[in-house]
């Protein structure tokens, strides 16, 4: 191939989901994909897999884009016969403070006048007795909306396995998770069917000698290198989105942070298989003996492992059947920023422990498996972010150069509504409304740069 319509930087879930959408939905047939590694190996098969319609913010657009995305995802999961295995197990945030308890009505509020849906709260275990729990998989009937726990008795009973200081538990229903290597290998050989191409390689230049894309450079593995005749160039490089950004004259406000997280098996069997995804949204301090903390305490190197850590933490169950496996993580590194990602991505030799360690005051039966610490298995990648948390989605640098990127840890729920957005913005189809949230040129408006200084919670897990 020497000419293309569109060339797409990148093969994670957000190049193959705009490949997809121009190729399939809109019929753009010579679309190039190019990435130097095996499609969704950088830092889509590191995610949680997860989805949630659950966001706060001072408008309803991430609401409305993530509703969407899910729209598509439940028309894949039919169409596919639940190829990538959808479920609707929920997030459940959980806290053991009486403020936080408050917060999570008035964030039930908001999200519900956003369009997440109503909200049933219950005060007593008799009113509590309405709740359904969610099927361990699908998501067909499946309530949306939420269901608030406000009574500590109620929530002993639907939920014994947490810790008996939970005053509240707010269960967000259009939320679970699914197999994001599926759902891009389905998306990924349908846009082949449909014309798309994948090109081993990476993007060294694109061409604009008059501040237009008029082609794009690829050196292939080999050594060898080509160039391709094509009018738009579209920025889907994951943490590289940057770097590939200037190739196409964009300077975009991106950062990076590394996000591990484990897996465990639950041989006890603490942790309800059945549980959605589940988080402590309080901050706390690691629970250690008086000599341990005396020890950690003077030594400049560890003495923050006494001091207060960030809320977040959160787990949830991986696998069915006979599956014991666990996932859990917490975001205790988000202070370090890069602007360049590091890989191998920087070691953290006491991520297990200090994940354990923490969980136990989300379950207590955790403990357990201090004493002897079991295998676990770290993995992780990097959260391309802008700093209210939002993707970029649009004209980026000079005329037909685009970007998808800024995914965050929310990359798999994002990717289809961004990448429909952006198709649509390529051919010049209909837009939804909620498109001026994520353009890049939103921040060349005073009055949202001026939003950004009191934006408030970021939704960040």
């Amino acid at each position: 191939m020497t000419t293309a319509d569109v060339v797409i930087c990148g093969a994670g879930i957000a190049g193959i989901a705009v490949a997809h959408a121009l190729a399939v939905t809109h019929g753009v047939r010579n679309v190039l994909l190019v990435d130097a590694r095996a499609p969704l190996t950088l830092t889509s098969d590191k995610s949680t897999e997860a989805y949630r319609n659950w966001w706060p913010g001072p408008d309803d657009a991430m609401v409305q884009l993530i509703n969407r995305s899910i729209d598509l995802l439940e028309q894949w999961s039919d169409a596919s016969d639940d190829r990538f295995g959808l479920n609707r197990r929920g997030y459940l945030y959980a806290t053991r403070d009486e403020t936080t308890a408050e917060r999570f009505v008035a964030d039930a509020a908001r999200a519900s006048a956003q369009g997440a849906g109503s909200v049933r709260t219950y005060r007593s275990v008799t009113e509590a007795a309405a709740y359904e729990r969610s099927p361990h998989r699908g998501f067909r009937g499946v309530p949306d909306g939420a269901d608030l726990f406000l009574d500590r008795d109620a929530i002993r009973r639907h939920f014994p396995w947490m810790h008996t200081d939970i005053v509240a538990v707010l269960h967000a229903r259009r939320c679970g998770w699914f197999s994001g290597q599926q759902l891009g290998m389905y998306l990924l050989e349908e846009a082949k069917a449909a014309g798309v191409q994948l090109v081993s390689g990476h993007v060294l230049r694109v061409l604009q000698p008059s501040g237009v894309v008029e082609g794009v450079e690829i050196a292939h593995p080999d050594g060898t290198s080509v160039r391709i005749v094509t009018p738009v160039f579209v920025n889907a490089a994951g943490p590289y989105a940057a770097q590939v950004g200037e190739l196409a004259g964009a300077v975009l406000p991106l950062f990076s942070e590394a996000h591990y997280k484990i897996a465990m098996e639950d041989t006890a069997g603490v942790i309800d298989r059945d549980t959605g995804l589940v988080i402590l949204d309080d901050a706390q301090q690691l629970e250690w003996s008086d000599e341990e903390r005396d020890e950690l305490a003077t030594d400049d190197a560890t003495r923050w492992l006494t001091e207060p850590m960030p809320a977040g933490i959160h787990l949830r169950p991986e696998g069915y059947g006979a599956s014991r496996t666990v996932l859990m993580l917490w975001d205790y590194h988000s202070a370090h920023h890069f602007s360049v990602p590091e890989f191998p991505m920087p070691d953290d030799a006491l991520y297990p422990e200090l994940v354990l360690r923490g969980m136990t005051s989300l379950a207590p039966g955790l403990a357990a498996y201090l004493d002897r610490l079991p295998p676990a298995y770290v993995d992780g990648g990097y959260y391309t972010k802008t700093a209210e948390n939002r993707p970029l989605v649009g004209p980026s640098g000079v005329r037909g150069a685009y970007v998808c990127a800024a995914f965050s840890g929310f990359g798999l729920m994002a990717a289809p509504a961004c990448a429909e957005l952006l198709a649509a913005q390529i051919v010049g189809a209909a837009r939804p409304d909620y498109e001026h949230a994520f353009l890049p040129t939103r921040y060349d408006d005073p009055a949202y740069v001026a939003l950004l200084a009191n934006w408030g919670s970021t939704g960040q897990l």
